[in-house]
């Protein structure tokens, strides 16, 4: 299908929402929207971070999940208790691929599920003393775990468990670390609010156990790679080109990542941030409190792998440059050939993504390294500068769609008829039974790394064998069904 203008491309929203309700169809208006690149604020043509409209069909998370799920969860030797029903830990656990080094169980604990398990008695009484209890066990049971964080499930919030007053109180019993998060799934419009808590929580409860600590040996390229989770390998991916262009990454944020890095990051020189949504506000706040500045940098595909290295190395001495350059022009041939292999397969395809955190802008460059177009983007749950850095990234007249529902996305795609989709589990099932070629960008579709050169090749390699496969040939979407090819129906 050939690209679309902007008249077909606002005619299609208008389309899409007519099957709404007069004040349904006014609120989704504002979160479906034609892209200009000419627009320095997003906001002149899309909104975002609002409620989901009650009764459609939203794709987001809680708080809870921004928290436990994305931030606090991958910290590999803390114990994380899911301090509510035991519903949450259990689908939160091990759900993301967080790739750690370690021994489950005895000194790395990111794919266990600890809850307080509450139940109606919980409720009813409180649950004060139950997570005093499971504190009390976890440092019997696993005497190795250097710190514990409490992530608040809905009830907690609801009957006002002190989980401020236990952790004080357990925190000096036991000698270590314990962070409350109050990132209770019912709060904000989205998990995105969980990740500002779960920041927060770092800002009060860790981040100044080392202020005014000189015990430890800084360098002057010392650096600390935020936001970044080690999905299938991400983190080891993206720290061996830092590494290798010379600088000493001080700690990873938080995939494969231990307290005792956080602890250390206020020492760094640079905080580099790969998910801006999730880490920025921690970040700002090493910015205002140390005087450590950061920046967003990007290690999709060889282009903008190229331009983060010399974006990096802009803030150091020219050794760094120089190095940044020497990798630049190493893995050359490298992805050179990773290119003409599957350049002429995948040239041309087009591609609707709708995920989270930073993919939606970041991947933009990895496709369009190998020829295809994206065509549509969006966000589950950003913020209005997300989307000022992402009318940049899009061609105009491109789709762009804010918290889409389950209907709009469905009929997005059957009108662009995309060559690929890559979004979430939920859309997943939805969509390749509809004939239409699928990625879970969300964990790489237990798939990774994507970051780096290396995961570069196993990005396109990826993306082949998915719109390649000849199982598509086995599949007709509905919109190229004809009225022959409908079952007959049995007459009573």
């Amino acid at each position: 299908m050939a690209a679309m203008t902007r008249e077909e491309t606002e005619a299609l929203i208008q389309e899409v929402l007519e099957v709404y309700p007069e004040k349904a169809k006014k609120d989704r208006a504002k979160h479906l929207a034609v892209n200009d690149q000419s627009l320095e604020k997003a906001n002149k043509c899309i909104t975002s971070n609002r409620k989901s409209l009650p009764g459609v069909m939203t794709i987001r998370g809680c708080a809870y999940a921004g928290s436990k799920g994305v931030v606090w969860g991958p910290i590999k030797d803390m114990i994380h208790i899911s301090h509510g029903p035991v519903g949450c830990g259990q689908y939160s656990r091990a759900g993301r691929r967080n790739y750690y080094v370690g021994t489950t169980g005895v000194n790395t604990f990111g794919t266990m599920n600890f809850t307080s398990d509450f139940t109606e008695k919980d409720i009813v009484f409180g649950g004060d003393k139950k997570l005093a209890k499971c504190i009390d066990e976890i440092e019997t049971l696993f005497p190795l775990n250097k710190g514990i964080s409490i992530q608040s499930e809905c009830p907690i919030g609801l009957i006002g468990d002190d989980i401020e007053a236990v952790s004080k109180v357990k925190a000096k019993e036991h000698e270590k670390t314990i962070v409350p998060v109050r990132c209770e799934g019912f709060r904000g419009v989205s998990q995105s609010l969980g990740h500002h808590i779960a920041n927060d929580a770092i800002r009060d409860w860790v981040l100044d156990k080392r202020d005014g600590d000189d015990s430890w040996q800084t360098t002057p390229y010392d650096v600390a790679v935020i936001g970044d989770y080690n999905i299938g390998g991400d983190a080891w991916a993206s720290r061996t080109l830092l590494e290798e262009m010379g600088l000493r990454v001080v700690a990873q944020w938080s995939g494969d990542g231990t307290i005792a890095e956080i602890e250390k990051t206020p020492k760094v020189k640079l905080n580099l941030i790969h998910c801006y949504r999730s880490m920025n506000y921690i970040a700002r706040h090493m910015e205002e409190k140390y005087s450590i500045p950061w920046i967003e940098y990007n290690f999709f595909g060889p282009t903008k792998i190229a331009e983060s290295l010399r974006r990096i190395a802009e803030h150091f001495d020219d050794t760094i440059k120089e190095g940044a350059e020497r990798v630049i022009a190493r893995y050359k041939a490298e992805y050179d050939a990773v290119i003409a292999k599957y350049k002429p397969r995948l040239e041309g395809k087009k591609v609707m993504l709708y995920i989270g955190g930073l993919r939606p802008r970041h991947v933009i460059g990895a496709y369009e390294d190998l020829g295809m177009e994206v065509v549509g983007t969006g966000y589950e749950f950003a913020h209005n500068d997300d989307y000022d850095r992402t009318i940049k990234e899009m061609g105009n007249a491109t789709l762009l769609y804010d918290d889409v529902t389950g209907y709009e996305f469905e009929e997005f795609v059957k009108k662009v008829q995309p060559d690929l989709v890559g979004s979430g589990i939920k859309e997943k099932y939805i969509f390749q039974k509809m004939g239409v070629p699928f990625r879970q960008m969300h964990s790489w579709d237990y798939s990774g790394p994507y970051h780096g050169y290396d995961g570069f090749a196993i990005f396109a390699r990826d993306m082949d064998m998915t719109i390649n496969n000849p199982c598509w040939k086995s599949f007709q979407a509905p919109w190229k069904k004809t009225a022959a090819s409908e079952p007959v129906k049995a007459v009573a």
